[in-house]
């Protein structure tokens, strides 16, 4: 929907301006034999590949599809097994599709760049460049032309054949570039167009249904909010005496020594019986311990 888009866009957007400040401050090419392509292709892969991780852990679905998967409940709300695998795999390439926004935007933007790629591929030109001695060995060729990404370091005789191998890479890196981005363009539009194909739905009842899935989930998650904070106020009601923000509170509750190290501590979500967790030591607390304990009048207009 018109959310994803958005949503899309903004992180093209951040990861384009994150791309350019990470140019300007980090990036420095060794401009030494060897070095170049590890340099040059770290800077290429390692921020997509932490940009791609990302986007998994961002994104909802994917705890929604690991979490709980090895309670003994699983087994019994698993429905047809094919069934389950074709749901897995569709959803599995919703995350990753949203997940490759970033990583994709850039791979893209730094190909089009040509920094990193005319740092990583220097020294493997095949092309003779001008005013050099035929008789140089491969070993020394490599390395001058490892050495042409720096200009400070290429004599004043090869700073021709240095601008014509810097605008030779630059040509492959953009266009490596713009082909990066008509496939992912290309696939995407396929993509919609045969899930839309497949689609057991009509044009508005598919809008009608993205909206009552979007209408649910935050109707969902304002009702959890509610329960949670009512289910809660009882067990510190329990504890405490009275209920938080009311007025006119006639008698509080003052906890044992044993109540309080009972709620303290570190606990995991602790199965109770084959239906119900306790969800923390406070909810374990109020579920066992009977109403009792000392209490304390207080004034009614303090």
């Amino acid at each position: 929907g018109k959310e994803v888009i958005i949503a899309n866009a903004i992180i093209a957007i951040l990861t384009i301006g994150g791309q350019q400040l990470f140019s300007f401050f980090t990036f420095s090419c060794p401009c030494h034999v060897g070095q170049n392509l590890i340099y040059g292709l770290a800077f290429l892969g390692v921020p997509a590949l932490i940009l791609l991780v990302v986007g998994y852990a961002l994104n909802n679905q994917t705890w929604r599809l690991v979490t709980g998967k090895r309670s003994p409940l699983q087994k019994e709300t698993t429905p047809n097994r094919l069934l389950h695998c074709k749901l897995i795999c569709f959803v599995l390439c919703s995350i990753t599709g949203r997940a490759l926004v970033a990583p994709i935007t850039w791979l893209a933007v730094t190909l089009i760049n040509g920094s990193y790629y005319v740092c990583a591929m220097s020294e493997y030109v095949s092309v003779h460049y001008y005013g050099a001695d035929p008789n140089v060995t491969a070993s020394e060729r490599r390395r001058i032309l490892a050495a042409f990404p720096c200009s400070q370091l290429v004599p004043p005789e090869l700073t021709r054949a240095r601008d014509e191998v810097i605008l030779l890479l630059r040509y492959q890196s953009q266009v490596a570039g713009w082909l990066l981005i008509a496939v992912v363009v290309i696939t995407v539009f396929l993509s919609y167009c045969l899930a839309s194909c497949f689609s057991p739905l009509s044009f508005l009842h598919f809008r009608y249904w993205s909206s009552y899935v979007h209408n649910e989930q935050e109707l969902f998650d304002e009702a959890t909010d509610q329960h949670s904070r009512l289910y809660a106020m009882q067990h510190v009601r329990k504890f405490f005496g009275f209920v938080p923000g009311s007025e006119n509170v006639k008698e509080i509750r003052i906890p044992s020594l044993r109540e309080w190290q009972a709620i303290s501590g570190l606990a995991f979500l602790k199965r109770v019986d084959e239906e119900h967790y306790d969800y923390s030591l406070l909810h374990d607390w109020a579920l066992k311990e009977s109403v009792n304990g000392k209490f304390l009048k207080t004034d009614e207009d303090p």
